[in-house]
């Protein structure tokens, strides 16, 4: 079968490699029909999350048709639509019990102790084969896998599989209420669902920070008030804007590839920690390969954080989906606790987290297919992910459509 395979930093193509099977009897072989290219998939190939193996599938995100299942397997069969979890979870320990999926004591091959498990990632999380293939093996699929209801198309659902979650999931951590003033830092497309989750989650204002003009664009189309960080200060911005308080809350939807602004009144406080950053970049990114404009880490993986605590009011809430890898130990607490803030982090529960929201969907109540921006065939999935890497104008979300 044909695969989007990682043999480096930098280094990605498209293989053909062995047809999956059945391992465990709590597995299922699911052929797949949609994928998709995700901001994270591209920390492993510009090296700022290290830790990957060569040989690894990339792709945490798919829709597709079981075609067989193992014999524990005893919610699904062959011929069943179904929807794709990031985040592999048993439904069985005690986390999956209460609902902390994103921690199963034993989806992770590597113990109990070892945190998430999810497709196409490092070693510490599997590794698992990921989801950019004709095929894949999925591990506890009576967990990991969602049925699909017929009258939810393929394009819908694969936004399901993790970034609408991951970004409803955002808004939860930073607590949103009726009437808060939010604010979402990073507008690709985790940050438009964040901003979507967090006017559906009460907001009455919610204020997107990024640096791209189409990204704003379609912030703004979604009634977010919106702040270009190489044109404003945006913790300045911020604080114009609520009286001088800050915001009630932030999700912090950019992560460890933050860029300092190139231009505006933000730029010469950029400049001035350039030290700290570039020694933050030598701390997350100790092996790249950068081809030209290809495959470059952020100039400040801190950026976001220090922007978050800073236009964030006191006693606010800090909502963090942002990937930051282990190895960044940068964050600015001390600000942090002298506003009293409240800090959430981490990786969607997503078996229980996208269950209401597909019923969303299937109820025509929210269409989130507006935000795929591309459409291209596996086969053309290394190109897509160079045009994305770039940060080319209007590559907000890449489908993947497989066979």
């Amino acid at each position: 079968m044909k695969a989007v395979v990682w043999h480096g930093e930098g280094d990605i193509r498209l293989d053909t490699v062995d047809d999956p099977g059945i391992l465990e009897p709590t597995d299922a072989i699911v052929q797949i029909t949609r994928s998709a290219i995700c901001g994270t998939d591209l920390h492993f190939i510009r090296g700022t999350m290290s830790g990957m193996v060569e040989g690894t599938i990339l792709g945490h995100e798919a829709v597709g048709v079981v075609t067989e299942v193992g014999p524990a397997v005893r919610r699904f069969s062959p011929g069943d639509r179904v929807l794709i979890n990031s985040t592999i979870s048993c439904g069985a320990c005690r986390n999956c019990r209460r609902g902390l999926t994103a921690q199963c004591d034993v989806a992770n091959p590597n113990g109990p102790l070892a945190g998430t498990s999810f497709f196409g990632g490092p070693q510490a999380t599997g590794p698992v084969n990921g989801l950019q293939a004709e095929y894949v093996r999925v591990p506890w699929a009576v967990n990991t896998l969602i049925p699909l209801p017929d009258n939810v198309s393929d394009d819908a659902a694969i936004l399901l599989s993790d970034i609408f979650p991951t970004a409803w999931f955002g808004a939860e951590l930073a607590g949103v209420n009726r009437g808060d003033t939010v604010a979402v830092f990073g507008a690709g497309v985790v940050g438009q669902f964040a901003i979507a989750s967090a006017f559906r989650q009460g907001a009455g204002r919610v204020i997107a920070v990024d640096g791209q003009p189409s990204r704003l664009a379609t912030a703004l189309g979604q009634n977010a008030e919106i702040i270009d960080f190489n044109a404003e200060d945006p913790v300045q911005a911020i604080l114009d804007t609520t009286q001088g308080i800050g915001v009630d809350a932030v999700i912090d939807a950019v992560g460890v590839d933050a860029q300092r602004p190139w231009d505006g009144p933000a730029k010469k406080a950029g400049d001035e920690q350039a030290e700290q950053f570039d020694a933050e970049r030598e701390q997350v990114a100790p092996e790249t390969n950068v081809q030209g404009d290809n495959w470059v880490p952020g100039d400040a993986p801190s950026q976001a954080l220090q922007w978050s605590v800073g236009s964030v009011a006191k006693g606010g809430r800090l909502g963090i989906i942002g990937v930051y890898p282990p190895a960044l130990t940068s964050f600015p607490i001390g600000e942090a606790m002298n506003k009293n803030l409240i800090v959430k982090m981490g990786n969607c529960n997503h078996h229980t987290v996208t269950p209401p929201l597909l019923d969303i969907v299937a109820a025509g109540l929210f269409d989130p297919t507006k935000l795929i921006t591309q459409h291209e065939p596996l086969t053309s999935a290394v190109e897509a992910y160079e045009s994305f890497d770039r940060r080319e104008e209007g590559w907000l979300k890449t489908e993947l459509t497989v066979g």
